[in-house]
């Protein structure tokens, strides 16, 4: 069939239970007979080729056999109906499935595939259990709206949520409103002056009065969701925390080691897993937000990382057609002989099958933090061993700054661009007196570190609330320094909710999650851990007075100590295969 003609029709209406007709774009076999349907649903202009097809070539899938179809959700470009992220995503979902299901070239099978927003928009339409469909791959993608924006542990995303708001909700909402007016071309023109000079607007504060948004009058919901007025029912309609249950189907989850939504992923992956109820497949290459490149950030992880040629031998492309073929078709594939888990090492830059997440073989091994007091920058004296720290090791100090944050160089972001994200060089941030640095010798022989890090920290601050934030770093023989997977923690939430304790100048033990990785150390580098209390825009700031830079513009400064002795034994757990 590689050679057929592909009969396309626009603009095609499809409505939903309560009237809104929502529109989409088909693509389909020019040839008699019926088909399975691909379905993805999007909030991004189903139009714009970046978007609609993006990192797979959806011609070639109506080439093996499919319609595919591409909608615009409700309320964005041709489709009728306010938007409000991912609140109508669920029942909307339902109708657009059965809708599709129905139509005269349809053989009634329908698979949903999509990344990101409209990877999320599959996972909730699963939720409502629609009759017809059978299979999805869910993509660098959700669980919750608001944990990927304003997490649980009181962190802001402040560069991703901002840059979201003002890139990609508030242009359609303003030609919606004004259409083809004077006025929309004024603000257009105020929101590219916004954008131009965005880095300078992530640092102002109070949030919950942010100019770009506020003098545009636009995307509302990020106002409701920064003051609380999202209420517990919506809440729930835009998550699926509490509904993996209801969702048994055979997904395929895809996932990348400096994607953002990587933890999201890796757990939608996890909880399916655990239900049961139909078979789930999991990929982590070395990519970023919808990047696949074998090149992100600094480094290159070879050609064979790229999603265009994963391993020498396949696609993402591939991928899908090979899954949907197995569930739609009904064709043999070597689907069930394949490992569930395929993950890319980097370091020795290779694709390796495993049968579980986590690797069930992995040891979680401690590697303790020392100094003689101090550790402060990478001229100091940190180091990082497995011998725990003595007695009465002298304990590091730092001052943390909020008007001077420690700036987000690469990692799992998402903001202004795909330069942003990846592994960088870490050794300018690591010259700064409020970044401590501990790193280990030169390795011997090669070390594997593959699944989920955490740094058990021992700290004291002099503010009544504050953050700690912890990096893993791979350090080449000739110093150049690339960050693995970091994270942060806010203090009084170190224990999940804000339990009204004392945490003023009081020595408490901080868990701070850094997120799965899977690399090899190889000989001669070293393994380095940076310990700080900021990594912004990335992170919002902790002012330090026990208000946030959401609904506050005061700030103080805060002395922060780090203790590694042996009754305070301050260590990072690496998962070492």
């Amino acid at each position: 069939m590689l050679n057929m003609k592909i009969l396309v029709e626009k603009h095609v209406p499809c409505q939903m239970r309560d009237g809104v007709t929502l529109y989409a774009d088909i693509y389909r076999p020019h040839q008699e007979g019926e088909f399975p349907v691909l379905l993805t649903r999007l909030p991004y202009n189903k139009d714009l080729p970046f978007y609609s097809h993006r990192y797979l070539d959806t011609h070639r899938m109506v080439q093996n056999g499919y319609v595919v179809i591409v909608q615009d959700v409700r309320g964005r470009f041709h489709s009728e109906g306010e938007f409000y992220p991912f609140l109508y995503e669920a029942e909307d979902g339902y109708d657009t499935v059965e809708w599709a299901a129905s139509l005269p070239y349809s053989n009634g099978k329908v698979g949903m595939f999509g990344l990101s927003y409209y990877g999320f928009t599959q996972l909730l339409a699963a939720t409502e259990q629609p009759p017809h469909l059978q299979a999805m791959v869910p993509a660098m993608t959700l669980n919750d709206w608001r944990n990927n924006s304003l997490d649980k542990g009181g962190k802001f995303l402040v560069a991703s949520s901002e840059t979201w708001a003002l890139e990609s909700v508030a242009p359609e909402e303003l030609r919606r409103k004004y259409g083809d007016s004077d006025e929309y071309r004024m603000l257009m023109e105020k929101m590219a002056g916004y954008y131009d000079r965005l880095e300078e607007w992530y640092s102002y504060k109070p949030v919950q009065e942010w100019p770009p948004l506020k003098e545009l009058g636009a995307a509302a919901y990020f106002f409701d969701m920064l003051e609380g007025n999202v209420t517990d029912e919506m809440a729930q309609r835009m998550s699926i925390l509490e509904k993996y249950h209801q969702i048994q189907l055979p997904a395929y989850h895809i996932a990348g080691w400096y994607d953002n939504l990587l933890q999201s992923t890796l757990k939608n992956y996890m909880e399916l897993k655990k239900q049961g109820q139909a078979m789930q497949k999991l990929i982590i290459g070395p990519w970023g937000h919808g990047v696949f490149s074998s090149v992100i950030g600094e480094r290159n992880f070879g050609l064979r990382a790229s999603g265009d040629w994963i391993d020498g031998k396949d696609d993402l492309t591939a991928l899908h057609i090979r899954w949907f073929d197995h569930w739609l078709k009904g064709e043999e594939t070597v689907l069930r002989d394949e490992a569930p888990v395929r993950l890319f090492v980097m370091g020795i830059n290779e694709w390796r099958d495993e049968q579980e997440w986590p690797i069930a073989r992995a040891k979680y091994v401690p590697y303790y933090l020392h100094s003689e007091g101090k550790a402060n920058s990478r001229f100091g004296d940190g180091w990082l061993s497995w011998e725990k720290p003595l007695l009465d090791e002298p304990e590091d100090m730092f001052v943390y700054d909020p008007a001077n944050p420690v700036p987000t160089n690469g990692g799992g972001t998402l903001y202004a661009g795909v330069q942003t994200m990846g592994p960088k060089d870490q050794r300018q941030l690591e010259a700064r007196e409020d970044v401590l640095v501990y790193t280990s010798e030169p390795l011997a022989k090669p070390l594997e570190v593959t699944g989920p890090v955490q740094v058990k920290l021992w700290a004291k601050t002099s503010a009544v609330d504050t953050d700690f934030t912890a990096k893993l770093v791979d350090v080449f023989p000739d110093g150049t320094a690339y960050n693995l997977t970091d994270g942060v923690v806010r203090a009084k939430y170190r224990n999940g909710t804000d339990q009204g304790e004392q945490i003023q100048n009081e020595i408490l033990e901080y868990t701070i999650d850094l997120w799965p990785t899977s690399n090899v150390f190889l000989p001669d580098h070293r393994i380095r851990v940076e310990i700080s209390s900021s990594n912004f825009p990335r992170y919002d700031t902790n002012v330090n007075t026990g208000d946030t830079m959401i609904s506050s513009n005061v700030h103080q400064t805060a002395e922060q100590t780090i203790y590694h002795q042996e009754i305070y034994p301050s260590h990072i757990i690496l998962p070492v295969v």
